[in-house]
């Protein structure tokens, strides 16, 4: 399986640089094909449209941020409390963790702002601090609707949000699929799909509230992880860190909870996160009114779709109570589910037969970490509330300012049950699988970085098409070398018996151009010997208040399993993928005008459709 990976986060050419670098970088196949990146991509979008003023910031925004490890978090906390705020961006070289890569990619999200106010200010001052902003978005198919489809072929959505950067947060998202119906048929407040959320932080003692829609991440996801997925590659980047937040979800994506959830300090060394949801969601039923499989697709196009829209109702409810002292973390962890429904899959599959069956579910957890300038480690121990296991701890180590090591051990037993888990996993679940992986990164030169990692895991019980137990290995190495204006990326993968490969040069020159070439190719030997291949030139220019993306990809597929996945420059918000196989051409042309300082208009025209957004900002 080959992919490709151009993307935008919707600023201009040189802002969001950084960001589209560390994606390319990190994003592997499973990810891709993984909903909780689209969260990703959002949640980089908004960072970078939303910077966050770097002396104020709590350990739980940094942690927040996907591309730093805990010693980095560590170590810039230690900085402001020994020297104070900063004064600019620049001190940044004075975290030494910090490589070239991660200070670009922090200074595209953060800024430095003046002294820290040590109080909540008042609601004058964040009304004037603050800012509003919409933004509507519209994509126009070229092709004919779907006779099955309930409503148009349109895909649109609105996007409100307040924001004064460091203490509040609040918004209101409304969108619509292609072919979900607007105001008609099961939907009849408009939407198919609303998200509303509020969040304040820094009130006291009260570090974070979240009321309406939001997410909640604790320890290393065994019991609870609602936020973001743990790649292998960005694993190894982060190095294993754990952590324990809440964030405000403001995403199209049905990866929610629902209800209140805050984070107390209660003294110097103990805070409390506690959360309660209780929220419609979709299901497949059976004959007998039990639901056989929860959804998370949220699509509503046909009347089938329709008929399992909200038809379950889930009350979740728990909390994480966390010691920290001088790198030290210990957290206590718990988590209660009830659905209204009983949830009975067909365990006539037998890769089915452990799924998890009921109604009521526990989960308790103890996580575990210690961080220092050169070690960390983390963990999480889990149990269900049948006593099932799962465990999974992580060791990383730098040596001087070239090397990192890191190690992580799982155990997932084929019995544990969790309707919220995810952390990582080679086969995408917490259940039914053990394994160890090994990974280095080699950086002999500031500009010239080698990362590898291998990776082993064992099941126990049946998969989806695999009758027995069975085993994987998986093999990564990357090279990125940075040379003036060019920097040169090659990646090899073998999982397996399937080969994987990418090549890519890219060059940022004066004016505001930029271009970049991109190969990827696979060889599936036990698909027929199949290939997949992908060749694609991306060209940007930026002048003033007009930016330009052309993008033209040529890809060659022997078959539907060698097929290619191309993700291209899109309108902020807009998580754009193209699942290609056979041959031909794909082709992309994005435009972005500033008119003013508080206008913003993207157009972006493809071989399959038309998509329009505007951004207004007050």
């Amino acid at each position: 399986m080959s992919l490709l990976l151009v993307l935008s986060l919707g600023a201009g050419a040189q802002e969001d640089e950084p960001l589209q670098t560390y994606l390319r970088e990190v994003m592997t196949a499973e990810d891709v094909e993984s909903s909780t990146w689209e969260d990703v991509y959002d949640q980089l979008c908004y960072l970078s449209q939303h910077p966050f003023d770097l002396n104020t910031a709590t350990r739980s925004q940094l942690e927040d941020l996907p591309f730093l490890s805990a010693q980095q978090i560590e170590e810039l906390m230690d900085y402001l409390y020994h020297y104070g705020p900063m004064k600019s961006k620049g001190e940044l070289l004075m975290i030494r963790s910090l490589d070239e890569a991660r200070r670009k990619l922090l200074g595209s999200v953060c800024y430095v702002g003046e002294a820290p106010s040590k109080s909540f200010p008042r609601l004058k001052e964040i009304l004037h601090d603050g800012h509003h902003e919409l933004m509507a978005s519209v994509r126009i198919p070229f092709q004919q609707k779907d006779d099955a489809y309930l409503g148009s072929p349109l895909r649109h959505w609105l996007r409100y949000q307040f924001n004064d950067g460091d203490y509040l947060k609040l918004g209101l998202v409304g969108s619509n699929d292609a072919g979900e119906p607007f105001f008609a048929d099961g939907n009849r407040w408009g939407y198919d799909h609303y998200s509303y959320y509020l969040q304040l932080r820094g009130l006291g003692r009260l570090e974070s509230l979240c009321l309406g829609h939001y997410r909640v991440s604790m320890g290393m996801g065994l019991v609870m992880n609602t936020q973001t997925s743990f790649g292998k590659v960005a694993m190894l980047q982060t190095l294993g860190r754990s952590q324990t937040t809440l964030r405000a979800h403001a995403s199209r994506t049905d990866n929610y909870l629902q209800g209140a959830a805050a984070t107390i300090r209660l003294s110097r060394l103990f805070s409390l996160t506690g959360f309660f949801s209780y929220r419609p969601m979709d299901a497949t039923l059976n004959k007998d009114g039990t639901i056989s499989t929860i959804l998370t697709t949220s699509y509503h196009r046909t009347a089938g779709e329709m008929a399992k829209k909200h038809n379950l109702e889930a009350l979740k409810t728990g909390g994480s109570l966390l010691y920290t002292y001088r790198g030290l973390q210990l957290g206590l962890n718990t988590v209660y589910a009830h659905l209204s429904r009983r949830l009975k899959p067909n365990t006539a599959l037998l890769y089915r037969r452990h799924y998890p069956q009921g109604r009521d579910f526990f989960n308790m957890s103890l996580s575990y970490g210690y961080t220092s300038a050169r070690l960390s480690l983390n963990g999480e121990t889990a149990i269900d509330k049948s006593g099932h296991l799962a465990t999974i701890n992580s060791a990383s180590l730098l040596l001087g300012d070239t090397w990192s090591l890191m190690a992580l051990q799982r155990f997932y037993s084929f019995r544990y049950a969790s309707l919220d888990a995810r952390s990582y996993s080679s086969g995408g679940r917490v259940q039914n699988e053990s394994g160890i992986y090994f990974g280095l990164t080699w950086k002999p030169s500031p500009n010239l970085q080698l990362m590898a990692y291998t990776d082993y895991a064992y099941y126990a019980w049946a998969r989806y098409r695999v009758p027995q137990s069975s085993d994987a290995w998986d093999h990564l190495v990357q090279a990125t070398l940075r040379h003036h204006r060019w920097q040169f990326f090659a990646r090899y993968r073998l999982q397996d018996t399937d080969h994987r490969f990418r090549m890519s040069a890219e060059y940022t020159g004066t004016g505001g151009f930029s271009m970049l070439t991109q190969l990827d190719g696979c060889y599936l030997p036990d698909e027929q010997q199949a290939r997949g291949r992908v060749a694609t030139q991306r060209f940007t220019y930026q002048h003033r208040w007009l930016t330009l993306h052309l993008g033209l990809s040529y890809y060659h597929t022997d078959n539907y399993a060698s097929r290619v996945y191309l993700y291209e420059n899109a309108p902020l918000y807009t998580y754009s993928v193209m699942q290609l196989y056979g041959e031909g051409f794909r082709w992309w042309l994005l435009a972005r005008a500033a008119i003013g300082r508080r206008l913003k208009l993207s157009a972006k025209a493809s071989g399959t459709d038309l998509d329009l957004q505007i951004r207004w900002k007050i």
